[in-house]
């Protein structure tokens, strides 16, 4: 493999992956750098600097023969790769980066930086709404494309969300919101997808994942695909953009977009809010109190006076 002029995959990316995949993921970010200088040959391109975001992958910016930026993905995960290329060529052209080089033997892709630099462009004032926008167009094209080969909702929900929310209720000591746990898990439990919202989803709608391009354009990076219900998106939007703010504006606006009635769609918002805190509470994250907030006033609000909001 070539030398890489980068140097060392910068630590806090290195203690993201190694936190999320953990120790076997040691290995391969030690030949990150390496494996990086090699794509860069192989397409001609000038590396420049790592990019320290991200919790699946080492991102990298390089320069191509025209000196235009350009973004180099390297994913630990060989099927995250895949799913996420997969993906993106479902929604080429829409409101994502392109894809402009793969490496399949290294799970690595050449992207287009947006915004020319790394996190984009300034945030515009509507953003939400712009945002929502985005998200329903995206649904519109993935409808018409999902039987794509992609992780299923369905089996997301029953193998990994909710024994996961079960385990953590077990095993977690909750305190003084053990009964906030107890009241929202038979939702969790009861939630139905619906067929006919069947899309390919983005699934990890945090704010960090929405960056803005020259013209102010909204554009989805990062996505955690599968194919499922919209409801499912819209609801961690809702909790997720911006934990414990501005929630039932964003619950209002995604129920008028996506036509989910408000008591639907605050049903997915409780289980994704039941899951977002158990899992801070696990990490001992911060968010853990945001998290639980959110919760409580779904809880307390119910499904009726959400719509007020």
């Amino acid at each position: 493999m070539a030398a890489s002029p980068l140097g060392c995959v910068l630590p806090g990316a290195r203690e993201r992956l190694l936190a999320h995949y953990g120790p076997s993921a040691s290995e391969w970010l030690d030949a990150a750098p390496s494996l990086l200088a090699t794509v860069a040959e192989r397409w001609k391109l000038a590396l420049r600097s790592y990019h320290d975001a991200g919790h699946s992958s080492v991102v990298a910016v390089a320069l191509d023969r025209q000196d235009t930026p350009v973004l180099l993905k390297a994913w630990f995960d060989p099927t995250r790769y895949r799913d996420e290329i997969t993906a993106l060529g479902v929604w080429a052209g829409g409101p994502t980066a392109d894809v402009i080089e793969t490496a399949d033997d290294l799970s690595i892709a050449a992207m287009e930086l947006v915004g020319g630099r790394p996190g984009g462009t300034a945030r515009p004032e509507r953003e939400v709404q712009m945002v929502a926008a985005v998200i329903h167009g995206l649904h519109t094209v993935g409808r018409k494309q999902a039987r794509t080969m992609l992780p299923r909702l369905d089996d997301f929900l029953q193998r990994t969300m909710l024994p996961r929310i079960v385990d953590r209720t077990v095993k977690l000591d909750l305190g003084t919101r053990g009964w906030l746990v107890r009241e929202a898990l038979p939702e969790a439990h009861a939630l139905r997808p619906s067929s006919a919202r069947t899309t390919v989803l983005h699934a990890d709608l945090y704010r960090e994942n929405v960056i803005f391009d020259q013209r102010g354009l909204a554009r989805l990076i990062d996505p955690h695909p599968m194919v499922g219900d919209a409801a499912y998106d819209w609801a961690f939007w809702t909790v997720h953009y911006d934990l414990g703010q501005a929630t039932f504006q964003r619950m209002a606006i995604a129920s008028r977009i996506s036509g989910i009635s408000v008591p639907e769609l605050s049903a997915w918002c409780r289980a994704i809010a039941l899951d977002g805190l158990l899992y801070y509470t696990e990490i001992g994250d911060p968010a853990e109190e945001s998290a639980a907030e959110v919760l409580a006033t779904l809880m307390a609000v119910g499904a009726e006076g959400a719509g007020s909001r």
